[in-house]
């Protein structure tokens, strides 16, 4: 496993989706389309990384 990941939010995450994906994307830190932020590749973040995986790209470090 990579030690971080860079996920960068390529959809929007209000238009279209449910309730908890918005919130899915505000927990790492994903406010705006074209936004990137670096977290720690744990289970936890893979799991969150999963249920959005439509709106997001995922790059590892």
């Amino acid at each position: 496993m990579a030690q971080s990941l860079k996920i960068k939010l390529v959809r929007s995450a209000v238009a279209s989706v449910k309730k908890d994906q918005t919130a899915t994307c505000r927990a790492l830190g994903l406010r705006k389309i074209g936004d990137v932020v670096e977290q720690p590749d744990n289970p936890s973040i893979r799991g969150m990384i999963f249920k959005v995986k439509h709106l997001v790209e995922v790059e590892e470090n």
